[in-house]
């Protein structure tokens, strides 16, 4: 079977504006060597509407400015079921059906300045520098799963489960690093003119972090931690406070702890007690 890194290439120098993207992950083809269906005509057909999507794909990331392609995933195999799983995953993640949906396949890909979504004859794009992300866990077929719930460059939101595309354990840290390296430029800006940001129920400023009616300056906080989706600060010789959770829907989680991370680390007093240490 061929890698698809020949056609990705094809495909991206008539969309991304660096025509020489490089490739990471799970190749989306539908079969694999060994596979005793890789020689029937139905295969060769889906081969080929593989490469018409992956040229409809780079078309979009182009007209979004993506830029260079980093790692596709396509749907998990599961045997000789894998291809209605992929289908199963496609109509549940775009919610669409019937005989086009069934056709559809399936691949997530990761560009250096947002990433795509297609299946089902729909292309979902997302920009890291203008998406909201939300962690929750949703309802699968095996039960409560993690996913994310994101923002496209339309408005509309897509979810993205963590058993929707292969090794979610790769795109999914890398979904957020990226969207956070994105944001946190612009946010610290924002803060160091004036503006009080809020994450669903946290709100920062450049001098203090607060919840509801609880607060703290930043020269207070020792500790911020982010466990099991749950927002928490340490004050010097207090408690843990927990402040928002993911079922409250933080948004940006990965923005804010990064930047509490760094305002924490920069206060003033903080700075003063790391010298004398």
């Amino acid at each position: 079977m061929s890698d698809g890194s020949h056609r990705d290439r094809s495909a991206d120098s008539a969309g991304d504006d660096d025509p020489s993207p490089t490739r990471a992950g799970d190749d989306p083809s539908p079969t694999r060597p060994g596979d005793p269906s890789a020689d029937r005509p139905g295969d060769r057909f889906a081969d080929r509407a593989d490469q018409l999507l992956l040229a409809r794909v780079s078309e979009a990331a182009g007209r979004a400015r993506l830029g260079r392609r980093r790692a596709t995933y396509g749907a998990p195999f599961t045997g000789p079921g894998g291809r209605g799983a992929a289908v199963g995953v496609v109509r549940r993640l775009l919610g669409v059906g019937g005989p086009a949906g069934a056709r559809a396949r399936a691949r997530l890909d990761l560009y250096e300045r947002g990433l795509t979504v297609a299946g089902a004859g729909r292309i979902h794009v997302v920009r890291y520098d203008s998406t909201v992300v939300r962690r929750r866990r949703v309802l699968s077929p095996q039960g409560l799963a993690r996913a994310y719930v994101l923002v496209d460059v339309d408005g509309e939101r897509m979810v993205l489960r963590c058993g929707d595309f292969g090794h979610p354990e790769m795109w999914g840290p890398e979904i957020r690093r990226a969207v956070t390296d994105a944001q946190l430029p612009r946010a610290l800006a924002a803060l160091a003119e004036g503006a009080r940001l809020a994450f669903g129920p946290v709100w920062v400023t450049r001098e203090a972090v607060g919840s509801r009616g609880a607060s703290l300056r930043w020269e207070q906080v020792r500790r911020i931690e982010v466990l099991n989706g749950s927002f928490a600060v340490r004050a010097a010789a207090g408690r843990w406070q927990v402040w928002g959770t993911v079922a409250s829907g933080i948004p940006n989680l990965c923005v804010l702890q990064a930047l509490a991370e760094h305002l924490a680390a920069t206060a003033p007093h903080r700075r003063d007690d790391d010298k004398r240490n």
